[in-house]
């Protein structure tokens, strides 16, 4: 299968309006490298059968996809309303109570149940009360245990499930959940890709997860782990939590309800040049699309939303609702692919590159890779080569955004999805290579299946040496196309 020539990859996330096997061959032969299971949805027996959909069209397509999971966190949510939609009118009075509470008798007053048994205490006269993503407002009157009276402020239709906001107000609730852990340790049984943590506020909650990981399988403890920033703390221990993680999202929707709108596109730039200087991916996410939820084009606004995150250097844009419930997936999918593929051809205009920061102690790794980069350019070669086994030389390979393909050579399979997440990086699944004649063979294969390759032309090759050594690498080799043994 010829592969998309776009860097920056596509994460769709897959519900009812996907989930089905035909759907999801469509989604990914439309471009989609990174399927997203989110368990704030869903049964583990559903998240089971999308996950072996999507390795077997994978292994049929011959297309390296990375299924990530997205764990729910301490999210407050609406509970199971009677009926629905359940219609909000401003200026009107509503009662909101927890669900394993008693629900209020008042016959003439609409009730909402909410899955957060200390509701009464977080909620304060006068507070502000936001749900499903800020589209409905409401402002506490009183506080009445266990319920909590609010009126209408902002209206519209409100449905089970939706997420509840108390900006500004600290919850203290524990970020990896009890759910968390099942979910998690369901998902680590599945062969996920990688794991992202909701809510995060510190560095302490990624390495909460990492324990419990090297608890549950310790075997997977490699596993990438990405922090989503949604709450204004997480802004405050940025430096730390990009440390701590292995990547990050820009989760817009929840920290674009606790922020106030304008600081959004701010914050979306200072944590895409940081994630990128400390060389972690990166993905933005969140309402990308949103009007292909029911619109088969998207408004202006959202593509040049889309081409922004490209700009500011984005390894990933993640589309949500527009794939998972949407009308449209498939074609929200090739709209995403061709605003990033028209944005990309202008990066050198407008686009923003990070330097990788300078380890103070030497990493070979790091220097090898910019200077495969400089090579590449000043030769003008057809491609970069990168042989590996974890998966890391591809990944500064990536940080350093050369002009030209990435293809990361690896025996794993585990390191060969992974990578399907990287910016500008095309995985290919090799057997074990143990000699330079051996490593040329894959890289000339591979340009073969998938680039307009002539004789003549040049590769950057990166690896370690003596080859099949399993160590870090330490050479890149000119290698022109044509002259393997």
């Amino acid at each position: 299968m010829n592969f998309h020539r776009r860097n920056v990859k596509i994460v769709a996330t897959v519900g009812p309006a996907s989930e089905d096997e035909a759907t999801l061959r469509a989604l990914i032969a439309a471009g989609v490298d990174v399927v997203r299971l989110n368990f704030s949805h869903g049964t583990h027996e559903q998240h089971a059968a999308v996950l072996h959909r999507v390795r077997e069209i994978s292994h049929r397509l011959g297309k390296a996809v990375a299924v990530l999971q997205d764990l729910q966190g301490p999210k407050i949510r609406v509970g199971q309303l009677p009926t629905e939609p359940l219609a909000l009118h401003a200026g009107e009075t509503v009662i909101l109570y927890p669900e394993n509470a008693p629900p209020p008798e008042e016959a003439d007053t609409k009730a909402i149940p909410v899955d957060f048994p200390d509701l009464p205490r977080v909620a304060h006269p006068g507070g502000r009360i936001l749900l499903d993503d800020g589209h409905l407002e409401l402002h506490t009157l009183t506080v009445e245990k266990p319920w909590v009276r609010a009126k209408v402020v902002l209206g519209g239709e409100l449905r089970s499930h939706k997420g509840i906001n108390f900006p500004g107000t600290p919850l203290d609730i524990p970020g990896f959940t009890a759910k968390d852990e099942r979910d998690l340790a369901f998902g680590l049984e599945q062969g996920v890709d990688a794991v992202a943590v909701s809510f995060v506020r510190s560095a302490a909650d990624i390495a909460r997860v990492r324990q419990a990981i090297a608890q549950m399988a310790p075997d997977q403890t490699d596993l990438p782990i990405i922090a989503k920033l949604e709450r204004p703390e997480a802004l405050q221990n940025l430096h730390e939590i990009i440390h701590a993680a292995d990547g990050v999202m820009v989760a817009r929707g929840d920290l674009g309800v606790e922020l106030p709108p304008q600081r959004v596109p701010i914050a979306q730039k200072e944590i895409i040049t940081m994630a990128n200087h400390h060389a972690k991916l990166v993905i933005t996410a969140t309402q990308m699309l949103d009007s292909m939820i029911h619109a088969p084009r998207p408004t202006r606004a959202e593509a040049s939303d889309v081409a922004n995150a490209v700009f500011d250097g984005t390894d990933a844009v993640m589309l949500s609702g527009e794939t998972a419930v949407g009308d449209y997936p498939v074609e929200a999918v090739k709209m995403m692919d061709a605003i990033v593929q028209e944005a990309e051809g202008h990066f050198t205009q407008w686009g923003h590159l990070a330097e990788i920061e300078t380890s103070a102690t030497r990493d070979d790794a790091r220097s090898l890779t910019r200077a495969a980069r400089e090579l590449a350019h000043e030769r003008d070669v057809a491609a970069i080569a990168v042989f590996t086994q974890t998966g890391r030389t591809a990944v500064l390979m990536s940080k350093a955004r050369p002009r030209v393909p990435i293809f990361a050579f690896t025996p794993e399979e585990s390191t060969y999805r992974r990578l399907s997440m990287y910016w500008g990086v095309i995985p290919q699944q090799v057997p074990f290579a143990n000699t330079v004649e051996t490593m040329l063979r894959h890289v000339e294969a591979a340009l073969r299946a998938t680039t307009p390759i002539e004789p003549g032309q040049q590769v950057v090759v990166i690896s370690g040496f003596p080859v099949g050594a399993m160590r870090p690498p330490n050479f890149a080799l000119l290698h022109t196309v044509g002259e393997a043994g």
